[in-house]
């Protein structure tokens, strides 16, 4: 079906399928339901934190683009507020701010992350649109001038980039808060770099016991984030070379990421897929660099999680025999972004 913003829709897309303004895409099959059947899942009450240390992996070496956060504290007056005291009160005040890269380390990926080239008018010409024909220029708006960019001396004291629409506050006020699917690469495949595909993936699976309904959300743990802690110092060998990576460029891998119903991808490396992803043998055709990307934020409306510290969870429910469990991981409600930290908690 056309809508207003789009006459035309990616081949694969499912743009429209929840109304042609919506910005959840499959985070509306996070239903009530859902979240009964996440709470289900607790036996124990005992809880993980799947978030690294936000300071990690250290160093720029996995993505020249985004550094380690920086922690400074607020002025007071013309003062320095912290370790601070006032007159004869006995208070000593500490405040602070960060400046911070919002997806250096754990993180959700909003759909705003990664839009495409596509001509939705019918009309010849490709514009930059993202999921469910949100356009760049109108709905997310970004500076030409890289002044206006980074972390510089006397840049503004405002925003000068926003999604207006697929912010990655959608998701933060969802809640972002249901059942948990854990497949466990690292169980069966090591710790070697490996490109994951269908067939991989449905043996794991297999030999797990593991199912997938719609409206999960589904966990691919690697090791990566493990490798990652147990550094003194980053390590390109080991950040750019190591663990399992999902092969965005298998087509059958991304026709089960439709047919599954899964309301979202998270993985304990990089970027969920393997950068850079496999050669494209699709002769005469621009292949995306980020296939699974394009496929799930572009197409989809499915938000990726990377960069999660899933090892201790797995090695549990390993030993319980489990692959399901309750899991609660707002992003920041911070409007306009295309991504955001997040601590999340799994529940067992």
């Amino acid at each position: 079906m056309a809508t207003k913003r789009w006459k035309l829709k990616p081949k694969g897309s499912n743009w429209g399928e929840f109304g042609e303004d919506d910005q959840l895409g499959r985070l509306n099959l996070i239903t009530p339901e859902k979240v009964r059947q996440g709470i289900a899942e607790v036996r124990e009450g005992r809880t993980f934190c799947l978030s690294l240390p936000l300071d990690r992996p250290g160093g720029n070496a996995l993505n020249p683009r985004r550094h380690p956060p920086v922690l400074r504290p607020t002025l007071r007056g013309d003062g320095v507020n912290f370790l601070a005291t006032a007159g004869a009160a006995p208070d000593v005040l500490c405040d602070d701010l960060v400046i911070m890269h919002l997806q250096y380390s754990t993180q959700w990926d909003a759909f705003s992350h990664v839009g495409g080239r596509f001509d939705v008018d019918g009309d010849g010409v490709e514009e930059h649109v993202f999921y469910n024909g949100f356009r760049a220029g109108e709905d997310i708006t970004g500076p030409t001038d890289p002044r206006d960019a980074g972390v510089q001396s006397g840049m503004k004291g405002e925003s000068t980039s926003r999604a207006g629409k697929l912010g990655v506050e959608n998701a933060a006020a969802h809640g972002m808060q249901g059942r948990a699917v854990m497949i466990d690469l690292r169980a069966h495949l090591g710790d070697d770099r490996s490109y994951v595909g269908y067939d991989d993936l449905m043996r794991v699976m297999e030999a797990d016991s593991v199912e997938v309904e719609t409206g999960d959300m589904v966990c691919f743990h690697t090791g990566f984030a493990q490798r990652v802690l147990e550094m003194e110092a980053p390590d390109e060998a080991v950040l750019h070379g190591t663990c399992a990576v999902l092969n965005g460029r298998d087509p059958k891998l991304l026709q089960w990421v439709t047919d599954s119903g899964v309301a979202a991808l998270i993985s304990d490396n990089y970027a969920v897929e393997g950068l850079p992803a496999q050669p494209c043998d699709d002769e005469g055709h621009a292949c995306s660099n980020l296939p699974l990307h394009e496929h799930c934020l572009f197409k989809i409306g499915i938000p990726l999680g990377e960069l999660w510290h899933l090892t201790p969870l797995a090695a549990h429910l390993r030993a319980e025999g489990r692959s399901r469990f309750f899991l609660t991981a707002p992003p920041l409600r911070l409007p306009g972004a295309v991504g955001s930290p997040v601590t999340p908690i799994a529940t067992v």
